[in-house]
């Protein structure tokens, strides 16, 4: 109530002259103008200052409010920056495991890197004697081609001597006339003997009664050798055809049939004719013509 009634003076002696007259009136003219105009100018002073202070409460309620959005602002930011926060937290805790584990997955790894390092070098170093021993071999093989090259030499000009031999000894058959088959069987009996690398040659004597061989029943002979275990049937003749072949060959599986044994049959001669020679590769009959 107080309050306000000053207020209502202070209005009345600063807006009503006649009020602030009879004001000044009363307590004296000159020491109340002088007193009112002093108050006046203090009011005036006073409003002043109440609207400065009023535009500058504005002014901070403006700020207070902006600071408070601000604030809330930053409190949302705050918030989503502290859960982001705890994910890249939870990452690295993550990750922190991974390297961990990558870590340990590397200590293995180079463990077996150092083992595999080992046991290469050691594969080189065996690889190593490797090609030295094949070094060695190769010098050995080449020295062995050498030798065999050499011994091919020496086996051709042999041939040729035996060829030359053949044209003697068919020459003088010529001239002369071999005695008899039988004499030039028992003459290539030990040349057989060395061809084939067996201490003797036997004979195999059998009663063909169903004429396997010859087309009746007769005795069949021929001259069987036994090496390693392998039964040679050999026939000798002075000179062959294709029909001694076939019959040799007869003679061959009246041997397998009765004892139950395939031989191999080595059919020795200085003379065949193509076709002789032809029919014995056909019947698988081996033929030794330089004796």
């Amino acid at each position: 109530m107080g309050a306000n009634l000053r207020v209502e003076l202070l209005r009345l002696l600063r807006e009503d002259e006649e009020f602030r007259l009879a004001v000044m009136g009363l307590i004296g003219y000159a020491d109340l103008k002088s007193s009112v105009d002093r108050l006046v100018e203090a009011v005036n002073e006073l409003t002043k200052l109440a609207k400065a202070h009023e535009e500058r409460l504005a002014r901070l309620e403006s700020a207070v409010e902006e600071l408070t959005r601000a604030i809330k602002a930053h409190e949302e930011r705050l918030a989503k920056v502290e859960d982001r926060l705890s994910r890249v937290e939870a990452a690295i805790e993550e990750l922190t495991r991974a390297v961990k584990a990558h870590d340990e997955r590397l200590t293995r790894l180079e463990g077996a890197v150092e083992e595999l390092t080992k046991a290469v070098k050691a594969h080189e170093d065996r690889l190593t004697r490797v090609e030295d021993r094949l070094t060695r071999l190769e010098n050995a093989v080449e020295e062995l081609t050498k030798a065999v090259r050499s011994h091919e030499d020496r086996l051709a000009r042999v041939e040729d001597a035996i060829k030359a031999f053949d044209r003697r000894l068919m020459a003088l058959g010529a001239r002369w006339g071999v005695e008899s088959e039988e004499a030039f069987r028992n003459a290539m009996r030990g040349v057989v003997e060395g061809i084939l690398g067996v201490a003797t040659v036997g004979k195999w004597v059998y009663f063909d009664k169903d004429g396997m061989v010859y087309g009746h029943p007769s005795q069949v002979e021929v001259d069987v050798a036994i090496r390693d275990g392998t039964h040679i049937l050999i026939e000798i003749k002075a000179s062959a055809s294709s029909g001694d072949a076939l019959e040799f060959s007869r003679v061959g599986k009246l041997y397998e049939t009765i004892t139950g044994i395939k031989p191999r049959l080595v059919l020795v001669t200085p003379f065949i004719d193509d076709r002789g020679l032809e029919a014995a590769r056909t019947l698988g009959i081996e033929v030794y013509t330089s004796v």
